[in-house]
């Protein structure tokens, strides 16, 4: 355990002892928010993005630990272990590398090495490994001819039989390729030329095919140059078999390699080695390290698109609420019509319809007599409009008819990412049982406006859509790691206990699904929670599960004001204590008047010398603090707010030039999308964020960030706008 310390400080360039604290905590069970937030004394206030680290590394080298004993285990259950080989698993870094040492030690199928040891040939092959025999080769070779010696039963099978010298010799030379390709350090040192000096080359399967794969028809780049969203494109262009990839390689670098290691000056077996030399680099070496290299590559192209995704995740699950606005969601479509759904300030659906203003029936006139009904008699103050299929005819249609509106209403662009998925499940049946599963997807729009957070967690993590490659990378890691994104997200934010969904609360640490249903289950029974301790008389959560969730539940007209911040059960007496030292109590929380005289008053804490009056930390002390001076605050307030319109821009309005706002929809590796109120999101490419130079679009952007941008260039035959940021 003590390495697997080390390993991770390194790795993370952290503490020691920060390590040892954060894993006991992990250990004893604690989640990784409540970490983040609770125990900030214990980790050293480590973030949560670095404690997931921390927990993913955790695993994986304790897993790395555990095969490195089962490899062990078996190699000394098979009587060959060596100290040099305990010293080599004790060196491994990563599991291939385990994997590259066990390999002359696994059980193996059928090969043409393990049918000649079968025939007995493998002293044949040690004789000329070792290069020090005189005697000619083929004289030695016929003392293992056994023809004669093998029963009329065994002479049937051909894997038995050795009929010559050369079939002898032939054999022995196979023994010796596989234990070529077998050793470790051969494998460790053709990968490290590979990454250092290999290419990645790609032809197409057939030129004249138009394709997304173009530049890919005749495409070659260094494989430590090649970045991870170029990995995933080729990886998708070959599956869909528009382009064939190949790996070069330094080949006469690695042959010498190999052969200064086995050759020992001229001898009879010199130019026999180097042909097998050569086989065993050609038939074994080579398809499995470039089938190795293929996958390392794609594992660290992975890795970073999934990073990404959660990074995007996390800004559009954290965009700012829009509160006590009536809002008309519009579910953009063609044929089928287009859905609308109004809701009011707490969410609830007063109205729901079908027009068809966009191709094929094109009824405008109708349909803005339908909808400006609604706006008055709803009272409707914004329209959200889906992002989806026919979104800018919707915009164009909407920006219109609000001009005739007898009230002032503005509209904004939302993501529709997911809504299809949520409409048609189980939990917007259930919520919705009577109204129409098209519909449903119009609701979700509606709300994602009013609370982005509390919608979006009802739909898979993997179907909010903001990243490339999404399909492409691998589910189980992606779906892991975006829930881990939500979670935090989720209680950054804090949830009302008394009005969340089990969706939402469901995400809360220390809460399953089952606990998440029986709070509502209790809540629904016995009227609405007055304080958190009453959340120990829901079955199933227990005192682990309350000291995991508490502090991350609010409760906003009960018993105890300090129930409507973060601050936890277990500092309630801390938190008295120091409100009382200044002169204040709890109950001020709740009076205007008081709050502002009582935020001043804390601004004049001495916090070291605070902190040892109460008997707790700085950390701690420092967020008692903070807590106390915006009580009941939504942290999301301080994002951007959605870029609310009330007129449409038409592409044939663009200019080169033009300066303009528009808000990031998509982040990735070489730039970030953003939408500017036209049919496609504008690109932003990376040389065009800042003057400085940035490794990543994600130091300057993130998605949801209204940002000012400026129209460089227009591609009017395939709609397409190039955006910079340097205004």
């Amino acid at each position: 355990m003590e390495k697997i310390i080390k390993t991770i400080s390194e790795e993370l360039n952290i503490k020691e002892g920060q390590v040892e604290a954060t894993v006991k905590l992990i250990d004893e069970g604690n989640t990784i928010p409540f970490i983040a937030r609770y125990r900030k004394e214990v980790t050293g206030g480590l973030s949560d993005e670095i404690l997931r680290e921390l927990g993913e590394r955790l695993n994986y080298l304790r897993n790395l630990e555990q095969r490195k004993q089962e490899v062990i285990n078996s190699i000394d259950d098979q009587g060959k272990l060596t100290d040099e080989i305990l010293k080599a698993v004790a060196l491994a870094k990563t599991l291939a590398e385990v994997e590259d040492i066990y390999r002359p030690y696994k059980q193996k199928k059928k090969t043409r090495a393990t049918v000649a040891k079968a025939k007995g040939l493998e002293p044949l092959a040690q004789i000329i490994i070792k290069q020090e025999e005189k005697t000619p080769i083929e004289e030695i070779a016929k003392q293992y001819i056994n023809i004669d010696k093998l029963s009329e039963e065994d002479k049937k099978n051909k894997d038995k039989i050795v009929e010559t010298a050369e079939d002898a010799i032939k054999g022995a030379l196979d023994i010796i390729a596989e234990d070529i390709s077998d050793n470790a350090k051969y494998r460790k040192e053709i990968k490290r030329l590979l990454f250092r000096e290999g290419l990645i080359t790609t032809k197409a399967t057939n030129e004249e095919e138009k394709s997304n794969y173009e530049m890919y028809y005749d495409y070659q780049e260094a494989i430590k140059y090649i970045p991870s969203h170029r990995i995933l494109a080729i990886n998708r262009g070959e599956k869909e078999e528009f382009i064939k990839v190949k790996i070069e390689k330094p080949e006469d670098k690695i042959l010498q390699y190999i052969e200064k290691d086995i050759i020992k000056g001229k001898t009879q077996f010199t130019e026999m080695l180097q042909e097998t030399i050569l086989d065993s680099f050609k038939r074994l070496i080579e398809p499995s390290i470039d089938r190795e290299i293929r996958s390392d590559l794609t594992e660290k192209a992975e890795e970073k698109a999934i990073k990404v995704f959660g990074q995007n995740s996390k800004q559009l699950l954290l965009g700012a609420p829009i509160k006590g606005k009536t809002v008309m969601g519009f579910d953009p479509a063609y044929r089928t019509g287009c859905k609308i759904a109004v809701i009011d300030e707490t969410g609830k659906v007063l109205d729901y319809t079908t027009v068809y203003p966009t191709e094929p029936q094109n009824d405008v006139e109708n349909a803005k007599k339908e909808l400006l009904k609604l706006i008055q008699k709803d009272k409707i103050d914004m329209i959200a409009i889906g992002n989806g299929t026919a979104s800018r005819e919707s915009e164009m249609f909407v920006a219109d008819m609000i001009k005739e509106a007898s009230r002032p209403v503005h509209y904004a662009i939302v993501s529709e990412a997911g809504a299809s998925v949520y409409s048609a499940s189980k939990l917007a049946t259930e919520e919705y049982p009577d109204i129409n599963v098209s519909i449903r997807g119009a609701i979700s729009i509606a709300r994602r406006l009013q609370d982005p957070l509390a919608e979006l967690v009802k739909i898979d993590p993997k179907a909010i859509g903001v990243g490339q490659y999404q399909h492409d990378v691998n589910q189980k890691k992606l779906a892991e790691s975006l829930t881990g994104v939500v979670e935090d997200s989720v209680n950054k934010v804090g949830v009302d206990v008394n009005t969340a969904t089990p969706s939402l609360l469901a995400y809360v640490s220390g809460i399953n699904n089952t606990i998440a249903k029986n709070i509502v289950k209790y809540r629904d029974e016995n009227g609405k929670l007055k304080n958190r301790k009453e959340l120990l008389k829901v079955p199933k959560l227990g005192k682990v599960a309350f000291e995991q969730c508490a502090g991350f539940l609010r409760i906003i007209d009960g018993d105890n004001p300090l129930e409507i911040t973060a601050v936890h059960p277990e500092s309630y007496e801390a938190t008295e204590k120091l409100l009382k030292s200044i002169g204040f109590d709890k109950k001020d929380l709740k009076n205007k008047e008081k709050l502002e005289e009582l935020r001043n008053k804390l601004k004049t804490i001495n916090v070291k010398q605070m902190a040892g009056e109460l008997e707790i930390g700085e950390m701690t002390l420092s967020d008692i603090i903070l807590e106390l001076s915006k009580p009941g605050r939504d942290p999301r307030e301080d994002m951007p707010k959605p870029i609310l319109r009330s007129d449409v821009l038409k592409f044939e309005d663009l200019q080169e030039g033009m300066i303009l706002t528009g808000t990031v929809r998509n982040v990735i590796d070489f730039g970030a999308f953003v939408d500017i109120g036209v049919k496609h999101d504008g690109l932003v490419h990376i040389s065009e964020m800042s003057d400085k130079f940035i490794k990543n679009p994600s130091e300057v952007v993130s998605v949801g960030d209204v940002i000012k941008v400026k129209v460089i260039k227009i591609d009017k035959e395939r709609q397409k706008v190039g955006l910079s940021m340097k205004v």
